[in-house]
């Protein structure tokens, strides 16, 4: 039987630099201080030739490269230079740069169940298996370690990245040519491949499986679960667009409904939810971490593995590209307002979202850019007492929402979160500051309804005071409902689910249409 004993104690194993003594078919590894030895037999054919699995899209449905990229730049926006000097030297610097933060958590990886079943049934039959990753090997050691599945394992280290004719190479060092099997998932796997007995692959593109059937090797393509267009509405967050119809609410307000003002509203519309998506994207890359560890967000297309994270990176700059074309066709004035709701969203996703109150005003701030764009975009001028009435009950919408996440993680017992400056103590503070703050909404509803600006907009406005009771309704139900664990992360979303939130929109709406 082969073996890929480590000989010195407790040493690192760094497999990009070997030596090798062909009279005792000993293969030596420098490590930072010492030499590691590692014993390497010619691997025998059969069950117990060595079974060696790639990690990147193979073990796990994600790229630690880029999952530690965006999580570098989610705790210091700042170190993007720093992360560019080192890719200047080599990618194998920039994953040594990237690997430096010691809270990588492999517990949390999205693990392929095919892959995991693949190196247990191979390890029942008492073959070794190894992991040959590249990956840093400080991630890909953690990683190991975590499993306790594997015999040993390859790895980049700061000079060497360990991908493609390196891997090759390396375990035919190893093993020899045709003396082990490889499970891989890209076109950078080819290589690997070529050298192996059996060659296993998941989640292979079209071209590879085409390369792959060239080579004439033995293949077995794994099960995975494809990715559906549905998957992808997931992951762009559609179900989210219902925000963006506040681009309407300057038209509803000032009773405009001209064919040319309702085109403008639509594009603007359009261009606010290719926008958002982009950045719902780039939002969900920098909280990998959090979200697979959150009760809901793990389901997320990205966190879970459901969708490949280069193709959400790739994505991000077309949906914005789509965005700016469409804000462009409505005006520059109006591509002025986008390009501000873009820049202060990514803030938030980067540094905002982390500072304690500045991340319900930065989201109330959002929603509320939401109708000066539809102002813009349709050239009505839009009223103080509408902006002020949207400030208050987004900032409200967003109290709430953080108060329920606040809410779960007590529930759960979970430890303050680490990606919001707030305490599980505060509970009840927030609850404090989401109905204060609802209940000012109203009362700036009611300070326009006395005002004169009212009678020029309508024939019937004394109908318009049966709306505050409405809304005060919905606030103290939506504040009873999070306080009994019944509502969704998003007041919003969970509003435009709910069937009396659905009436109470309906008939706030009939009232404001019959007092006109």
């Amino acid at each position: 039987m082969s073996s890929f004993e480590v000989k010195s104690q407790g040493a690192r194993r760094n497999s990009s630099s070997l030596g090798r003594d062909e009279a005792e078919n000993r293969t030596y590894e420098r490590d930072d201080s010492h030499w590691t030895t590692i014993v390497v037999e010619t691997p025998p054919a059969g069950p117990g030739r060595p079974l060696v699995v790639d990690l990147d899209g193979t073990l796990i449905a994600s790229d630690l490269l880029i999952e530690t990229a965006f999580a570098e730049l989610g705790r210091r926006p700042h170190s993007l230079y720093e992360m560019l000097t080192a890719l200047s030297r080599g990618k194998a610097a920039l994953k040594h740069r990237l690997a430096e933060p010691a809270d990588f958590d492999p517990s949390t990886l999205p693990y392929d169940p095919e892959v995991l079943a693949l190196i247990r049934r191979a390890r029942a039959e008492g073959r070794p298996v190894y992991l040959a990753s590249a990956s840093h090997r400080r991630l890909v050691e953690s990683i190991a370690q975590h499993l306790g599945e594997f015999t040993g394992w390859f790895a980049s280290d700061e000079t060497t990245n360990l991908a493609g004719a390196r891997k090759a190479h390396q375990l035919v060092e190893a093993f020899g040519e045709r003396g082990f099997d490889y499970v891989g998932n890209d076109a950078a796997d080819v290589a690997v491949w070529s050298k192996a007995a059996k060659a296993y692959a998941i989640r292979a593109p079209y071209g590879v499986r085409r390369r792959l059937i060239r080579t004439g090797l033995d293949v077995e393509h794994l099960p995975f679960q494809r990715v559906t267009w549905r998957t992808w509405l997931r992951m762009l967050r559609v179900h989210q667009y219902a925000k963006n119809a506040l681009v309407f609410l300057p038209l509803l307000t000032a009773h405009v409904f001209t064919p040319e003002a309702v085109l403008q509203a639509i594009l603007a519309f359009f261009a606010f939810s290719l926008c958002a998506s982009s950045v719902y994207i780039l939002n969900d890359l920098v909280d990998l971490k959090d979200d697979r560890g959150h009760r809901t967000k793990c389901r997320r297309p990205l966190a879970s593995g459901a969708i490949p994270l280069m193709h959400g990176v790739i994505a991000i700059p077309l949906l914005f590209l789509g965005a700016v074309a469409l804000s462009a066709a409505v005006s520059l004035t109006f591509l002025g307002v986008l390009l501000g709701y873009f820049a202060l969203t990514t803030a938030y996703s980067f540094a905002l979202k982390r500072i304690m109150i500045v991340d319900v005003l930065t989201l109330a701030g959002l929603y509320s850019i939401r109708v000066i764009s539809g102002a813009v975009a349709t050239g009505i001028a839009v009223s103080e007492w509408l902006l002020a009435f949207c400030m208050m009950i987004f900032m409200s919408l967003a109290l709430i929402k953080r108060y329920v996440e606040l809410a779960a993680r007590r529930d759960a017992s979970l430890p303050d979160p680490t990606s919001r400056d707030y305490k599980l103590s505060d509970l009840d503070i927030v609850a404090a500051l989401a109905a204060a703050a609802g209940l000012n909404a109203v009362t700036v509803f009611t300070l326009y309804i006395a005002s004169d600006d009212v009678n020029q907009l309508y024939t019937r406005p004394q109908l318009l005071w049966l709306v505050g009771p409405l809304l005060m309704y919905w606030i103290a139900r939506a504040m009873m409902l999070a306080g009994r664990r019944q509502m969704d992360d998003d007041p919003v979303v969970f509003a435009m689910k709910d069937k009396v939130s659905l009436a109470t929109i309906a008939a706030t709406a009939l009232l404001i249409f019959a007092a006109i």
